[in-house]
């Protein structure tokens, strides 16, 4: 059986109200945070970036496996849609500086907010088929807006890193699937600093479509429901999308509840849906199982199946990670980015 051997994620201390934004631009706080469905967006240092973000979650992943070298990942892989260099890798840097030696297949990923869970998928095919005992996947982004798009008020900083193998396994992976199409409901071309989004066309034929047909296909494989499952987690571009998924899907708010970071950090981008995931395992007793579908645009979802084992160890939580913060105003908001 392949799973999850351990998980960590790391969160900027910084945070800016969503409330500060909207007076910066002479919107109403309450309209903004009523449409939205977010209170809060963590922020990057000014010396943070998706680098050093992957880097902290992934140090912390492998030191919570007693025993378990750097040299012992074999395939490493890093997701994001903010990558620092359009020409040298990251997952080699942080290869580096984990000290996993050379004997290690490196990759960086994209495919938007699941570009993490791509690479957990690719990682679980590669164990199965004896390629590799043990991998590390991570979602890593500083996620990138136009002052004054919607998109300022939910890009967030965040990174989530997993480790998968055969052994010492922590929750088992039942099932996964992917549902991908080509629809361009947000895009960024190669020079241009900020992306573009197709407003409300990123809901019901992006988002919807997508995590739907995941969903659907992830239940029709495994004969299940959601009355199976203890947990559900989505992607989570605001603090609405994910709501409305699960209740159209017949997912109860008390099976949600607990991975929805965004209320309080935003969208981390290829962080959103695994650090929503290691909120859930961070809370999970043995013998609980979670469904959980990512969601990255252009446009695709991956879906997964796992259940807890009695190897599940408290660490320190995504929780935590999210109480512990420093506010910023929106001028320094716009120096900490790199705006101004």
């Amino acid at each position: 059986m392949i799973g999850i051997v351990s998980y960590s994620t790391y969160i900027p201390h910084g945070r800016i109200r969503i409330a500060d934004i909207a007076r910066a631009w002479k919107k109403d706080p309450a309209e903004v945070q009523a449409g939205l469905g977010v209170i809060e967006k963590s922020v990057p240092a000014a010396d943070e970036d998706a680098v050093t973000i992957a880097l902290e979650s992934a140090k912390s992943a492998l030191s919570a496996v007693e025993g378990l070298s750097p040299e012992s990942i074999e395939v490493l892989f890093v997701g994001s849609e903010s990558h620092p260099y359009a020409v040298n890798p990251t997952s080699t840097i942080v290869g580096e500086l984990l000290g996993i030696g050379n004997n290690y297949l490196a990759a960086d990923l994209e495919f938007a907010c699941k570009a993490g869970t791509a690479g957990m998928i690719a990682i679980a095919g590669l164990i199965a088929a004896g390629q590799a005992k043990y991998g590390m996947a991570v979602g890593s982004d500083t996620a990138q807006s136009k002052p004054h798009d919607v998109l300022e008020y939910t890009s967030a900083a965040a990174g989530a890193a997993y480790i998968l193998g055969r052994e010492r396994i922590i929750a088992r992976l039942l099932a996964d699937t992917s549902y991908s199409s080509d629809t361009p409901d947000f895009w960024r071309r190669d020079g241009i600093r900020y992306p573009s989004h197709a407003g409300r066309f990123t809901g019901e034929p992006a988002y919807f479509a997508h995590v739907m047909g995941a969903a659907k296909r992830l239940f029709d494989i495994t004969k299940t429901e959601p009355s199976d499952f203890d947990y559900c987690v989505f992607h989570m571009p605001n603090g609405k999308f994910p709501r409305q998924v699960a209740v159209r899907l017949g997912f109860t708010k008390e099976q949600l509840a607990p991975s929805l970071i965004v209320d309080d950090i935003g969208n981390p981008y290829s962080a959103s849906s695994m650090t929503g995931l290691a909120a859930v395992l961070d809370i999970a007793k043995p013998g609980e199982k979670i469904f959980m579908v990512s969601y990255g645009s252009g446009a695709g979802s991956d879906g997964f199946i796992f259940e807890t084992t009695g190897s599940l160890k408290k660490q320190q939580t995504v929780r935590q990670q999210i109480e512990k913060k420093t506010y910023i105003d929106y001028v320094q908001y716009l120096k900490q980015t790199h705006k101004i």
